[in-house]
């Protein structure tokens, strides 16, 4: 594949009055290790980065091309792209998504002028049905992420962080089939070779992760990961190449860090974001790069975040982050047990959500029952001196 720099300043002209483009955030505490900032495509038209190489894809297509309309395969953010898109270039576009994309996604599609076709299975499903339709119809294929154009489109990210922050000395970017990590890395080390860039994948899709380690291709048999949006089986050719030469470490995160990089990006800085969208500020904030004392930059890729699983990823993100505690104790069946175990509870200062006092052929002994507590916490620490105080006082903590 051939991309050179100049492609990517050419998608910045054509972008320039298209694209919104988001001023970094920061410095941030989402870290006290390195300074994290943020450069926030969730903000972006359609709500996420997929935009930009989507619109520069298709504006580049010949008069003929736009004639016969064009065709995309997405788990929601590419479709809602390549839709604004060629509707914006008064072109036909129909859009085949995995069935089980969030709904917003799909009902955001459809507002952007585009026609759906709900494929079953994931994104790879979407893939090759859209590559059967092409083929049928004579659409022009925009791809996702595999596209020297597409790619160029996604560096443009790239010169916006070089001109707003030239001291960054890291960029940290979510990985999927390499689109977005392929052009912000091509043009990063193209004009400044010494800034590391690395890439963060779901720990349930790691088809980078594992394509690199083993020097070719690797297509996953399955993927599973709150990540919806970089849920995908295999990199493209041009993908994995570029990512070979241009990209320092590509590392995994699972559910539970990314459920808590977006609890975090919500209460501290106020920005919603996807599940694919917070992989890079979870490595962050879990140490999983070498990122200390440095100044980085995490792209938060996209913020189409399905309502509905919100508050499921919400509580997920409170238990890994310590903030809540569920707790199991085997007491002696007595008056006046239960209000111990609460007042001390209490004097920690732990905020008791749920109680569920046992009696019946669930305890070891048979004067004994079992005390089921959901409490709301502070941080691990504070759990541990909940426990403590618990243990303490002579009480038997079951898990």
């Amino acid at each position: 594949m051939e991309l050179n720099i100049g492609e990517v300043y050419r998608a910045q002209m054509v972008l320039k009055d298209v694209a919104r483009h988001p001023k970094i955030i920061g410095p941030t505490a989402l870290s006290d290790k390195c300074s994290i900032y943020l450069k926030p495509e969730n903000l972006q038209h359609t709500g996420s980065f997929k935009l930009r190489g989507a619109y520069y894809k298709i504006s580049q297509l010949t008069d003929e091309e736009k004639k016969r309309g064009v065709i995309a395969c997405s788990a929601g953010n590419h479709a809602q792209g390549v839709a604004l898109g060629a509707t914006h270039s008064g072109i036909k576009s129909l859009i085949c998504l995995p069935a089980g994309a969030p709904i917003s996604k799909i009902e955001a599609t459809k507002k952007l002028g585009a026609e759906v076709c709900l494929v079953p299975g994931v994104y790879d499903d979407a893939y090759n049905k859209a590559l059967e339709l092409k083929e049928k119809h004579g659409y022009t294929f925009v791809h996702p992420f595999d596209d020297p154009l597409v790619i160029a489109g996604q560096g443009t990210i790239g010169l916006e962080i070089l001109e707003e922050m030239p001291d960054v000395e890291a960029i940290v970017v979510p990985v999927g089939g390499g689109g977005l990590i392929s052009g912000v890395a091509f043009t990063v080390k193209t004009l400044r070779p010494d800034i590391k860039v690395y890439g963060v994948q779901a720990a349930g899709a790691p088809s980078m992760v594992k394509s690199l380690a083993n020097k070719k291709r690797e297509h996953l048999s399955n993927v599973a990961t709150i990540a919806d949006g970089i849920a995908v089986k295999e990199p493209g050719e041009n993908t994995f190449e570029l990512c070979k030469k241009y990209v320092d470490e590509i590392v995994t995160v699972n559910d539970d860090e990314i459920a808590a990089a977006i609890l975090s990006l919500i209460e501290k800085q106020k920005l919603v974001s996807e599940g694919a969208g917070a992989t890079a500020v979870a490595a962050a904030m879990f140490g999983k790069l070498p990122l200390e004392g440095k100044k980085v930059v995490c792209l938060v890729s996209g913020g189409n975040i399905d309502v509905n699983i919100l508050n499921r990823i919400i509580n997920r993100g409170l238990a890994k982050n310590g903030r809540v505690c569920q707790l199991e104790l085997e007491l002696q069946d007595k008056p006046g047990t239960l209000s111990a175990v609460l007042k001390i509870v209490g004097d920690q200062g732990g905020n008791i959500l749920a109680v569920n006092h046992e009696r019946v052929g669930a305890a070891t002994e048979i004067n004994s029952c079992l005390l089921h507590l959901e409490l709301e916490t502070l941080n691990p620490d504070h759990i541990a001196r909940i426990k403590q105080a618990l243990a303490d006082a002579g009480y038997k903590i079951v898990q």
